[in-house]
């Protein structure tokens, strides 16, 4: 056997375990389960963390950020989902290391992930790529824009935590949209918003920590 071989039996198990993890933790929706399993989370981390791929943790990246552990993209994507069909055409805003954005590339033919940082977009590139998923639509952009030029969208998720709700994200929902994203500074929790014929709807749901959401590109 060589290492490689080792390595993709090892990731197989320990990702079976992740899954197991995320139903214990009340993750239901086996749309949202089947996609954190078919995406390798361990090609989306650097090769010194490999190990610690599946752990219920978020993980370094590179210029400060990070990767979200396992049960909130799982929670987010769950949320955004429940009583719906498909996220239909979804954007992604804070792409990182591409990894959300590869779950959501299984689950939606229309996905755009937007990325300020360009080093960080460029790794996003290159992941996807190794996770064949090139239908995922990047753009080296200011996440607090949104991505104007492809909305709407039906599914909106953001990947770093806002003071506010960013009003160019709500102008950019479908009728009948979703957005997801944290809100808060010191203290954040999960806010969904969905557009209804008599504006937005909002709902609070579990606290989280997230790396901040800032305005321009580098």
């Amino acid at each position: 056997m060589t290492v490689l071989q080792g390595i993709g039996m090892t990731s197989e198990r320990t990702r079976a375990r992740m899954i197991e993890r995320l139903r214990e933790q009340g993750i239901k929706d086996e749309r949202v389960l089947n996609a954190m399993a078919a995406v390798p989370r361990h090609v989306f981390v650097s090769a010194a963390l490999a190990h610690r791929a599946y752990e219920d943790t978020a993980l370094p990246l590179i210029l400060g950020q990070t990767i979200s552990q396992p049960y909130v993209v799982a929670r987010m994507i769950e949320l955004l989902l429940a009583g719906r069909e498909t996220l239909g055409k979804t954007l992604e805003v804070g792409a990182g290391c591409g990894y959300q954005a590869a779950v959501l590339g299984t689950m939606s033919k229309q996905v755009f992930a937007v990325e300020r940082l360009a080093p960080l977009l460029a790794q996003a590139r290159d992941n996807l790529r190794t996770a064949k998923l090139s239908h995922v639509r990047l753009k080296h952009a200011d996440g607090m824009e949104g991505l104007p030029e492809a909305s709407p969208f039906d599914s909106i998720i953001v990947s770093a935590a806002a003071p506010s709700v960013p009003q160019a994200l709500l102008r950019q929902l479908a009728p009948g949209g979703r957005l997801i994203l944290p809100v808060g500074t010191i203290d954040q929790s999960l806010c969904l918003l969905e557009r209804t014929d008599d504006g937005f709807v909002e709902t609070r749901f579990d606290p989280v920590r997230f790396v901040p959401l800032l305005p321009g590109v580098r």
